[in-house]
């Protein structure tokens, strides 16, 4: 193959009780990136569509994490990079970790798949130290692996593939506003009780049960946020009453995805996302605040070959 256009997910992260290891990849928005080789070496970012972000590859997270991968690979020709960005920067759905997994999941398959999964989130995770200043793996992980991911830890570098509920329908509002990750990660407190870090292992603990066990009653049960909610959802307008609304709806649970402005509600079937969908828009069209709401499945695939088509 010479050309190759991939589908790239979006995700959430930081999924209630995981900060910085828990991540989910959503099936109905992502970015598309085309990928060409090229005789000249290196990367080149030859065109944006959607949204106005930097040409140069090394300050753009598809790039860096392409870069990234050359480095570990001796090879003669270079790669041209073309996106069509659908996941609003700084929405709080992954969308530098979408561009930064697309591009190394495409150059790996015009390569010949050298590289494992693996090694792929950690080129991925050196885009989101450009886009975000940190290399962090709980968004990419999902975009590459699909389903739930849990982020044993980045150095060494461990990621677990977790089983999903066959049944999740995931309501993503995303309120018209920017929050930056480094106000959303300065506000967090440098300490924290105890009791309250008990408290949310145990819901980690116990949410991954349930995806195991298939338990929807616990999985609701364990999808709290005792440590880093509290702080983050004052930096985004009418949370706590968005997030009554989704569970008065029926939601299995609602949280902050990302560093927000995102706010993510899980629920058991279609019927009980359209309902929960319906009163989060009726309350949130009364504020003064544009905003989008959708839709989607968890994504169990990942990253997805658009073109070429394979038989």
């Amino acid at each position: 193959m010479q050309k190759i256009t991939v589908f790239s997910p979006a995700t959430v992260a930081n999924l209630s009780c995981g900060y910085d290891v828990l991540g989910m990849c959503l099936a109905h928005i992502g970015d598309e990136i085309t990928v060409t080789k090229i005789a000249a070496k290196g990367i080149k970012i030859a065109k944006m569509k959607g949204f106005d972000l930097p040409l140069d590859a090394t300050k753009n997270a598809a790039g860096a994490s392409a870069l990234a991968l050359l480095k570990k690979i001796d090879i003669d020709f270079g790669f041209e990079i073309e996106i069509v960005k659908k996941v609003h920067p700084g929405s709080g759905i992954g969308s530098s970790a979408s561009s930064a997994a697309g591009s190394v999941f495409a150059i790996n398959e015009l390569l010949g798949r050298p590289f494992s999964k693996m090694q792929l989130i950690a080129f991925a995770m050196e885009g989101e130290r450009v886009a975000c200043g940190a290399p962090i793996a709980d968004n990419v992980a999902p975009a590459i692996l699909g389903g739930f991911t849990l982020v044993k830890s980045t150095n060494p570098l461990k990621v677990l593939s977790l089983p999903t509920l066959n049944d999740l329908f995931v309501v993503i509002l995303h309120p018209q506003i920017e929050i930056k990750t480094a106000d959303a990660r300065n506000i967090l407190p440098k300490e924290i009780p105890l009791t309250a870090a008990v408290k949310q292992w145990a819901n980690v603990g116990s949410l991954i049960s349930a995806l195991y066990e298939k338990d929807y009653d616990l999985f609701s049960e364990s999808l709290e946020d005792v440590i880093v909610e509290p702080y983050r959802s004052k930096l985004i307008p009418d949370f706590n009453q968005v997030k009554l609304i989704s569970l008065e709806a029926g939601s299995l649970g609602c949280g902050i995805s990302g560093s927000g402005p995102a706010i993510f509600s899980i629920c058991k079937g279609e019927k009980s996302a359209i309902n929960v969908t319906e009163k989060i828009n009726t309350f949130y069209g009364t504020t003064s605040i544009n905003f989008h709401i959708f839709i989607t499945k968890v994504n169990s695939e990942g990253i997805k070959i658009m073109q070429p088509k394979y038989t």
